[in-house]
This record gives C-alpha cells, structure tokens and sequence, in this order.
C-alpha cells in the first residue's frame, strides 16, 4: 500500500508533535490541525487515510467534526481520543462511525496498534 497519511487534530500542538514525529519515524506521512474546521480545511488540500481527532476542541470539536468527516470522505477512519473518561461519548462516537476511541493520555503502542488496525482495514476495503 502508499504511504499512509495521518491527519493529528488536537488543540494541544505539543501532543500532535510528538505524535507526528513518532509516526512519521515509522513511515507515516502526518500532518497537524489545531481543531476541527483546520482538519476539514486540510482535507480539502490533502484527504487523509486515518483521522486521530481530539474530542474536547475550541472551535469546532471533535463530535461536531466526525459526521461531516464521514459524510464527506467516505473510507476515511477516524479514532477519536479524549481526556474524560466519559462512556456516553464514547459510544456516540462509536455509533457516528468512528473507527475507534482512546482515552488520554494516549499510550502509544496502543495507538499504533490502533492505527496498524485501520490500515489493515482500509486495504481489505480496497
């Protein structure tokens, strides 16, 4: 398969930057957005394969980004991450449409094994 391109949307830029350096090490293509209008803003120039998409955002957070996300870029997979460990959100992400759900701090071979899921996925899809 191409290069894999990882759109990193959160608000706190430091931990996209990291994220974005760790995977780009491992031969992801990764590109950072500050909230949810910048991803979609960014899709339009260049359409990721995997979406990592912060839920608490200024601006245009993450529940409010993932149906036009998924409306728009059919195939896309989104994981979500979010600091509050809240169910009920959750289980509306999951319900949208998103490939998965992580809680932050995010472990990063947890989100690695995640991210090696949805590529496998998106080949299967192919």
């Amino acid at each position: 398969m191409d290069t894999i391109h990882v759109l990193l949307v959160d608000d706190e830029l430091e931990v996209s930057r990291i994220l974005s350096k760790r995977l780009t090490r491992r031969g992801y293509s990764c590109e950072c957005a500050a909230n949810g209008r910048e991803c979609l803003e960014k899709m339009q120039i260049q359409r990721a394969d995997i979406v990592i998409l912060d839920v608490k955002m200024p601006v245009m957070d993450g529940l409010e980004t993932l149906p036009l996300l998924l409306e728009k870029y059919q195939g896309c997979k989104i994981i979500l991450l979010s600091g509050h460990a809240d169910m009920q959100i959750a289980v509306q992400a999951m319900s949208l449409g998103a490939f998965g759900y992580l809680m932050k701090p995010v472990d990063f071979d947890e989100l690695l094994f995640k991210i090696e899921d949805a590529v496998q996925q998106l080949e299967l899809e192919k």
